[in-house]
């Protein structure tokens, strides 16, 4: 994601496109040609002139003000994780400190000591590009992709076992790209390597990543194909840990009653 390319520009577009004219105020009693609002249509109702709107979209104009950021994610209607990524994208320098690259890839000791303790939980922790760091020995049987040393987005766009782990491939990698995008809205400049990389490797990341779809997705629920066990669903919930750093501990675990407990229990 190189930062010469109007990221800026591309993810109000993309926006704009997804907004249903009618649903925004915009009256129009032909059949209309395009899909979501028109340049002109959302400057407007955001309080601007077309042509300075105009300015932003192409890339002339990329750091437009508070109240213009505001207006635009108004009409947009864009979620709190998405506002964040639009003020990423105008205001980079507003984004936090990144660590040095040592600490970033270190759990701290405490979180371990929890981890070693959660014996009977897939758990584990990760980094802002989604590095897995640390985890229960129970996670890595689960979830190949859950190891200490693989990477969740590598995993699941690179490695052809990610397929048949994952049965509704088609839905987690489109939430693992807009969770990545998530992060990228305060951590960008940390992974545009990582981006790059995964842009190059993968058409299908290339796509899901240019539709520019951002989604923090902190709970829910997973389903599993588990060697020896089946299919599993696994709900889940995420912390982000305080720091610097940007790592995040997932915890996945049956809910009472699950026909897959004793199976899974057995696999620790």
């Amino acid at each position: 994601m190189a930062r010469d390319r109007n990221e800026l520009g591309s993810f109000l577009r993309s926006r704009r496109e997804k907004v249903d004219a009618a649903s925004a105020g915009v009256v129009h009693t032909t059949r209309r040609r395009v899909k979501g609002l028109r340049r002109e249509e959302l400057a407007l109702l955001a309080g601007l002139s077309p042509s300075y709107y105009t300015r932003i979209e192409q890339g002339r104009d990329r750091h437009p003000s508070r109240e213009i950021l505001d207006a635009l994610a108004r009409v947009l209607l864009l979620n709190d994780t998405e506002r964040a990524h639009l003020w990423s994208l105008a205001m980079p320098s507003l984004a936090p400190a990144t660590p040095h690259a040592a600490s970033a890839h270190t759990v701290r000791p405490g979180v371990l000591h929890l981890l070693e303790r959660w014996a009977d939980m897939p758990a584990f922790v990760v980094g802002p590009s989604r590095d897995v760091l640390a985890g229960t020995p129970l996670a890595a049987r689960v979830n190949p992709a859950w190891s200490v040393g693989h990477n969740l987005i590598e995993f699941t766009f690179l490695d052809p076992r990610a397929r048949e782990v994952y049965p509704d491939w088609n839905e987690i990698s489109t939430q693992a790209v807009a969770g990545l995008r998530a992060t990228a809205a305060t951590r960008g400049a940390e992974l545009d390597g990582f981006v790059a990389g995964m842009r190059e490797r993968s058409e299908t990341f290339r796509a899901l990543w240019d539709s520019h779809d951002v989604h923090d997705r902190v709970t829910g629920e997973k389903q599993l194909r588990v060697d020896g066990v089946g299919l599993v669903r696994l709900s889940f919930e995420t912390f982000a840990i305080a720091g610097p750093e940007g790592h995040v501990l997932y915890v996945y675990f049956l809910q009472p009653g699950s026909e897959n407990h004793e199976a899974l229990s057995s696999l620790g």
